[in-house]
This record gives structure tokens, C-alpha cells and sequence, in this order.
């Protein structure tokens, strides 16, 4: 048993062992900035667009993890323009009014009643609750449509399909189902020389006025070019390409992912992705990555480590 004597050395052991702690989390922290300030001078008026999935909007901390993602990168002079989609969320409204829907090639088939329902959880829930996330972290997020400015310009999607019947091709209506035919990116600009974040809702308008449904990865891709941005960052719920064996592939140039889904090993829902990419940087973006949104400030890792992360697709 110790005696009162022996607190004061007990007292000053602690204290010491309180500052060699504090210096090792210090030491720790200039060891990160080290790291990182390269890469923030790197992309110091860089425009940056980030297509944020719906499948992540509403998780538990992903929201608030990408938000202060976000407006980290504006305060270290990043200009972030968020694309986000919001298909599950669709889904679940389409479903509580009971209005049918269905996919061809992973578009979802709109018709009168569903583009009604899709513009109106697109930007008037989804996009607030991004906005709102963001303006949370003390950021200063805008939130916007194709629509607003005629920003998005959309031609309808046309797809085509073999009859198993008949063996004949044959075009399948989508409904208001839009691709971007031209970027007038006068809003965007407006808003990032104001110091505030884009939060763009995939939601195009034709040359006659109708609303148009827009794959969201397509509209970021779309967005990208136009703004001649240094970044494509897909948000999505995979590591990024993988090989044949399941490891994550870091690195492609266009010509070798085009190969990859040529001979299958890029399949199913990464091949609209990965095209997206390709687009992007044969449009003059300087590089596309595929991350898994799911991890935590993955944003921030991409951009500010020398690992980064996810699948990085460059045009050469």
C-alpha cells in the first residue's frame, strides 16, 4: 500500500506519460499533413465532380463522413460539383404509390406517372437532405437540377434488344429516359465562384421542354468534360475493377479497360461505369476512379495519400 507521500510521483509519472502521448499524436498529425500537403497544392482551383450513390444517402455515418469529405476538399481550395443519384429511394416511392417499374439494361423504364414521382424524390428529397448534410458540416452547398438554367440538355435514350420470338432487333421505348446532348455549365460556374458546392440532381430537359431521367454515373461523366476537370470520383459499393481472380485492379488506361470488358472480366454493372470513365477522360478529365463509398473519408484517401484508392482510369 502506497503512502500519501507517493502521490506526487505518481501525479508526475502520469502527467509525463499524458505528454509523451499527446507528442506521439502530434508527431502522428505532421506525419499525415506531410503526406498530404503535396497533393493539396496539387489540386489547390482544381474542379473535382463526385457522383454520390443513392445506395449510400441515408446510411448510418456515410453521409456525414462524405458531407465533411466535402467540404474539407472545398477548404483546402478543391472546387468540389457533387452528381448524386437516388435509385433505391425511387424505388421505394414508386413501390408506396404503387406504380410498376421496370429495367432495360439497368435504366429504369419511365413513363408519365414515374417521371413525375422520379423529379420529384430526386430534387426535392434526396438533393436537400445532400444539401443540408454538407451545410451541416459548414460547408455552403447549392442544390440544383439539369433543369435549373437548362443545364442539362437531353436527348431521348434509345436502346435496342433481340426478340427471343423472332430473333429480330428491336428498339425499347424507355419512356422519359434522357442522355445529356450538351453541358451549359454557366450555373455550375456561377455557383463555384461564389465559394458554394454544385449538388446537381441527374434530372435533363429536352429541346421541347419534357423532363428527362438521367443515369447519375452518366451525368457526372457528362459534367466532368464539360468543366474540364482534373477528377472523376464514382461513388459506388465496390472496391473498384477487379481481375479474374478478384483483386482490385489500380490502374488502367482507356485502351486496357475497354480490352477487359471486351473479354468479360469487366461485366454486369461495372461495364456502364468503367465507360463512363473512359468517356470522361477521353473528354480531357485527367483521371476517373471508381471508389468503394462505403469506407470511411475514402474521398480524402484518394486524393490526399500517395496510395489512394479504388481503380484510377487515365486516357493513355
Amino acid at each position: 500500500m502506497s503512502s500519501q507521500g507517493d502521490e506526487p510521483h505518481f501525479q508526475g509519472r502520469d502527467e509525463r506519460v499524458q505528454s509523451l502521448r499527446q507528442l506521439a499524436k502530434w508527431r502522428a498529425t505532421a506525419r499525415v499533413l506531410t503526406e498530404a500537403l503535396p497533393h493539396i497544392l496539387r489540386y489547390d482551383q482544381k474542379t473535382v465532380v463526385v457522383k454520390y450513390g443513392g445506395n449510400a444517402i441515408g446510411e448510418t455515418g456515410v453521409a456525414e463522413h462524405f458531407a465533411q469529405d466535402v467540404v474539407l476538399m472545398r477548404q483546402t481550395g478543391i472546387e468540389p460539383v457533387v452528381v448524386h443519384g437516388g435509385g433505391p429511394q425511387i424505388g421505394a416511392m414508386l413501390k408506396k404509390l404503387e406504380i410498376k417499374s421496370s429495367f432495360v439494361d439497368g435504366l429504369r423504364v419511365t413513363d408519365q406517372a414515374a417521371i413525375d414521382v422520379v423529379e420529384m424524390v430526386l430534387t426535392g428529397t434526396v438533393n436537400k437532405q445532400i444539401v443540408n448534410a454538407i451545410n451541416t458540416e459548414g460547408g455552403r452547398a447549392v442544390g440544383i437540377s439539369g433543369k435549373d438554367g437548362h443545364m442539362i440538355v437531353a436527348k431521348k435514350a434509345v436502346r435496342t434488344r433481340k426478340n427471343p420470338q423472332t430473333g429480330q432487333i428491336e428498339t425499347v421505348d424507355l419512356g422519359f429516359v434522357g442522355e445529356p446532348f450538351k453541358i451549359n455549365t454557366e450555373v455550375i460556374d456561377t455557383i463555384v465562384k461564389a465559394d458554394m458546392i454544385a449538388v446537381i440532381a441527374p434530372i435533363g430537359v429536352g429541346e421541347h421542354g419534357e423532363t428527362y431521367n438521367i443515369n447519375a454515373d452518366t451525368v457526372a461523366g457528362a459534367v466532368a468534360g464539360a468543366l474540364n476537370a482534373d477528377r472523376l470520383l464514382l461513388l459506388t459499393d465496390v472496391p473498384g475493377v477487379m481481375d479474374r481472380q478478384g483483386n482490385l485492379i489500380d490502374k488502367l488506361t482507356a485502351k486496357e479497360a475497354r480490352a477487359l470488358i471486351a473479354d468479360g472480366t469487366i461485366s454486369g454493372g461495372m461495364i456502364p461505369k468503367v465507360e463512363t470513365c473512359i468517356d470522361a477522360v477521353e473528354r480531357g478529365v485527367h483521371a476517373a476512379v471508381i471508389l468503394d463509398g462505403r469506407i470511411q473519408h475514402v474521398l480524402l484517401i484518394e486524393l490526399f495519400t500517395e496510395h489512394g484508392a479504388g481503380t484510377m482510369i487515365t486516357a493513355e
